[in-house]
């Protein structure tokens, strides 16, 4: 993958399914991916693209009808899934923190915030109740909340959307974690208080040197915030690159589509190009390419075999036969990244 830096974290081919009355669902399909220390790693996707089930899967809270069923999750070269629940009970909100996308589900409302910051520096810090008390206190001073000393004695539905976010924010920052994984936690909040949140995380970051994993389906989100981006559509990652590249020449055939229909303004964009088609029923995969019934390019070969994750000669990853020498559709079309309209 294209970058130097020192991997914190290395996940690699996550498969993880759930078992309903109609079958095996495979959510998560072949997942690999790097998080540099310090860096952000943005996994981005269209809703059912199996980014949130990835973020559970590293933490292992899938519920009971899910299941990882290969791979590795690798912090510091140790495998999370080879850890008893009781060993990754200690790595949860610890060494690997969560933000989750809705506060109000999240956040306990018959304890106050205060109680459920202190509850996390008691479990893994070992604080009694009075320093836990106080320094739940400067964790809200840290993510800007003011009167702090107040607002740790109150309820999370006495407090805004953008507040019980920094609550969140606070309570996964507890224990000085070296990943921190932020899963949609702008998506409920006015732009306004969803850069302030962005902003925050970013400077946080910066200032404790984490590792940063966000999911989102905002490529905007995406440019602002990341580091590296990881595309996935249809439970399997289709283009990895630095988010320099992806925004300038984007390879796949998805990752354009998911560019032609948003809003820029560093080029000229006539009108938002939509990407044709839905997401494919988890229950009835293509055969072939998962994009293929959605892609204006699709040959017979992307319709009958899948294509694998192959890494170009400037060390990004695609998974598109475009990009193969078994390619049997248009030659010009090695060059999509050109071709911006090419959805059209």
């Amino acid at each position: 993958m294209k970058q130097t830096e020192q991997a914190v974290l290395d996940v690699r081919n996550l498969r993880t399914s759930f078992y309903t009355d109609d079958g095996e669902v495979r959510a998560v399909d072949g997942v690999s991916f790097s998080v540099p220390k310090g860096k952000t790693l943005g996994i981005v996707g269209e809703s059912g693209s199996g980014k949130s089930i990835t973020s559970l899967s590293l933490m292992r809270l899938l519920p009971a009808s899910g299941k990882v069923k290969e791979g590795e999750v690798l912090f510091k070269g140790q495998n999370l899934l080879d850890l008893s629940e009781k060993k990754m009970r200690a790595v949860r909100g610890n060494v690997i923190s969560m933000i989750f996308q809705e506060p109000m589900t999240s956040l306990n409302p018959a304890f106050t915030v205060g109680e459920q910051i202190s509850e996390t520096l008691m479990i893994h810090e070992k604080l009694n109740k009075k320093e836990a008390m106080k320094k739940s206190v400067e964790l809200l001073t840290l993510v800007g909340i003011p009167s702090p000393q107040q607002r740790v004695k109150q309820y999370p539905f006495e407090l805004s959307g953008g507040m019980r976010q920094r609550v969140m924010i606070a309570m996964a920052l507890a224990c000085n974690p070296e990943i921190l994984i932020a899963d949609e936690p702008t998506t409920a909040l006015d732009v306004t208080i969803q850069a302030q949140i962005l902003g925050l995380i970013k400077d946080l970051q910066q200032r404790l040197d984490m590792s940063v994993i966000f999911i989102t389906h905002d490529l905007g989100v995406v440019a602002e915030t990341c580091d590296f981006v990881s595309v996935m559509y249809a439970g399997q990652v289709v283009e990895y690159s630095d988010v320099i590249s992806l925004f300038k020449k984007p390879k796949h055939p998805y990752t354009v589509g998911l560019l032609n229909s948003l809003p820029r303004h560093d080029i000229e964009q006539e009108k938002l190009i939509p990407i044709k088609g839905n997401v494919p029923n988890a229950h009835e995969m293509p055969v072939g390419c998962r994009f293929a019934p959605r892609c204006p390019f699709a040959t017979d070969l992307c319709r009958t075999k899948m294509p694998e994750l192959i890494t170009d000669e400037e060390g990004n990853q695609i998974r598109c036969w475009i990009y193969s020498d078994q390619w049997d559709g248009d030659p010009e079309v090695s060059i999509y990244g050109e071709k911006r309209t090419a959805q059209g």
